[in-house]
């Protein structure tokens, strides 16, 4: 009678601990939800004290987001997709070898993407606004220099060199910041981002066209400068970070490779990116040596490849934002582009190379939008979002660094443009089998799978 006597009064004294606990605990719960109320500056919403909670995945800050990115974009990429007027030019002016100019634009896209995992490891770490300000302090420098230029080498320094670490310092940062606001409509923003390309694409050669032979070459370049600078105060106002900073961790995540799908889909956007530019690089060229069209034509023709790549830059993305996913919107793209570079060799008219240049000019432009959404689809951690896409722009930096002086090497050599074109074509469809691999790895034999 005694243990159970003992026994009752043990269980009565837990039963008023935890209902003193209970109450204790929505007191402090009505306290806090009151000091939210009246909008207690010493309290901290528990998303933000954990994380940065679900992306708003809309809203004017995270729209204003992918708009600045658009602007990073047209300086960075735009220019970027302008060098075949420049290589024209710098081939006439200067007497080198189109393999020779190559190597500016070349080195330009390698540190663009070379310098990611640095850049989006600093993004992840906290340092965006250092890191920005950095890069366009280097890449308008760089324009503004080049317009001073008037040998080879002060080209591959100003333009390839300079301009290519600040593009480097700029892309990656900016393109890491819009997964971290949207999940379900991220393919759309990240491929309005991308159209910064195009709009870059059709507007600087308009700029080159119309002011070289009026003004001259220097001050071409400086209104370039001038339109750079004017986005680049725009974009460094309106960029917000939304992840808490990430100060502990590696560099490099080598244990990202490890997995099958990050590894495979590595391997075949090399592939891509070997094989993507050497046709916006000698289209021009091309234009002018055997199928015989001016140099005005030539650039309309940029422009067209450029200007049409806004459909392939936003409708594949909303397509696959609404029904199949990146990943499986981006590989019928690859192949097609593919496949229009096999049909290049086939055309010899001012007509047919108008018509190749809008076809491949949307296909290579889908690739383009849609590569960064596939592979921010492979990381779930944002915190790490900066370094993982970082390391893949470094790894691909290498097939952007060499694809076009090869192609200029086999232009000039016995292969000639059909080479380069069936070179090119190869490179793509290459890639596209390893991201089919990467599409397997990540779920399996099952087609109506969304990736």
């Amino acid at each position: 009678m005694a243990e159970q006597e003992s026994l009752r009064r043990q269980l009565d004294e837990e039963k008023h601990t935890e209902s003193s606990s209970t109450a204790t605990s929505t007191h402090a719960s009505d306290d806090l939800t009151s000091k939210e109320e009246r909008g207690d500056p010493t309290t901290v919403p528990s998303s933000s004290q954990d994380g940065p909670g679900t992306p708003p995945d809309g809203g004017l800050q995270a729209w204003t987001q992918a708009f600045i990115a658009h602007l990073v974009i047209f300086n960075t990429w735009g220019y970027i997709n302008s060098f075949g007027v420049f290589q024209t030019y710098y081939v006439r002016q200067l007497g080198h070898s189109p393999s020779d100019i190559s190597w500016v634009g070349s080195v330009q896209i390698f540190l663009l993407f070379f310098i990611g995992t640095l850049s989006g490891r600093a993004t992840d770490a906290g340092y965006f606004r250092p890191t920005f300000i950095a890069g366009t302090i280097l890449q308008l420098l760089g324009v503004f220099m080049t317009s001073l230029s008037t040998n080879y080498w002060q080209l591959f320094l100003a333009q390839g060199v300079c301009t290519g670490i600040g593009s480097g310092l700029l892309f990656c940062p900016t393109l890491a910041l819009i997964p971290t606001y949207f999940t379900r409509n991220r393919a759309i923003a990240i491929g309005i981002a991308a159209s910064g390309t195009t709009t870059g694409g059709m507007l600087l050669p308009g700029v080159v066209e119309a002011a070289l032979p009026r003004i001259g070459f220097g001050w071409t370049v400086r209104i370039i400068g001038f339109i750079m600078l004017a986005f680049q105060l725009i974009s460094l106002a309106l960029a917000r970070t939304r992840v808490p900073p990430r100060r502990i961790g590696p560099l490099v995540e080598f244990s990202a490779f490890k997995e099958p799908q990050y590894a495979l889909f590595a391997i075949g956007i090399f592939f891509c990116f070997w094989g993507v530019y050497p046709a916006y690089y000698y289209v021009g060229e091309y234009a002018t040596s055997i199928v015989d069209i001016s140099y005005a034509n030539s650039v309309n023709l940029l422009i067209i490849m450029n200007g049409i790549g806004v459909i392939g830059r936003l409708v594949p993305p909303f397509f696959a934002d609404k029904y199949t996913g990146p990943a499986n919107m981006m590989i019928p793209f690859v192949l097609l582009s593919s496949i229009s570079l096999y049909c290049w060799p086939a055309i010899h008219s001012q007509g047919g190379l108008f018509a190749f240049a809008t076809v491949y000019g949307m296909f290579s432009s889908a690739v383009n939008a849609l590569f960064p959404t596939a592979l921010a689809s492979l990381t779930t951690d944002m915190t790490k979002m900066g370094t993982r896409m970082g390391m893949i722009y470094t790894t691909i930096a290498f097939a952007t660094l060499t694809g076009t002086p090869i192609a200029g090497a086999i232009v000039g050599s016995a292969g000639g443009y059909l080479g380069m074109e069936v070179f090119a074509a190869s490179l793509l469809m290459i890639g596209a089998l390893f991201l089919i691999a990467a599409r397997l790895a990540g779920s399996g034999m099952k087609l109506m799978v969304r990736m």
